[in-house]
């Protein structure tokens, strides 16, 4: 049994009061569009002249910065696959940014953590192929490193949270 919460919300994932927001980052960490745009318009610059300091990130992997201007004390940035089809390996590294993620989370003490929907904006990953991904991948990590009180799925629009939902109701009946 997994102690931790696991929730969905619909709203703007750079107003959530939690200890760390992760972004949907591209493998520069300098911005870009959709969440990682909001993200360091949100943050302001400091972010960016944090993430300068990276030098970027590979996909699949995840850095950790401070969250400068927002709620979060922390955003850690993963680099989501860009949908190929599905043979180039895109469903090991969307699981791989969700672990890498949530083990940065553990490994600076954090207790909640909340996600976007990685990989399935302009990188377009099949939306119910990647929640089901989300949500097996954080469970299974969970049972296995249960520091964390408080993991979000926050969503954009009344589709992806209605996939989520549905995704958590199975997961919790099997």
């Amino acid at each position: 049994m997994i102690a931790t919460r696991l929730s969905v919300v619909l709203g703007d994932l750079t107003r959530l009061d939690v200890d760390a927001i992760v972004n949907a980052a591209n493998t520069s960490l300098l911005g870009g569009g959709g969440v990682d745009g909001a993200i360091h318009r949100a943050a302001g610059p400091g972010l960016l002249e944090e993430c300068r300091r990276l030098h970027g990130c590979r996909t699949g992997q995840a850095k950790i910065t401070q969250g400068h201007r927002l709620p979060a004390r922390f955003v850690i940035h993963t680099v989501g696959p860009v949908w190929q089809g599905g043979s180039r390996d895109e469903a090991a590294l969307l699981a791989s940014c969700y672990r890498e993620s949530l083990q940065l989370a553990l490994a600076n003490g954090l207790k909640s953590v909340a996600f976007p929907a990685i990989s399935c904006g302009v990188y377009g990953y099949p939306h119910a192929a990647a929640v089901r991904i989300a949500v097996a991948t954080v469970r299974e990590f969970l049972r296995q490193a249960p520091g964390l009180e408080t993991v979000v799925f926050c969503c954009h629009d009344k589709e992806m949270e209605a996939l989520y939902l549905k995704a958590l109701e199975v997961a919790e009946t099997s």
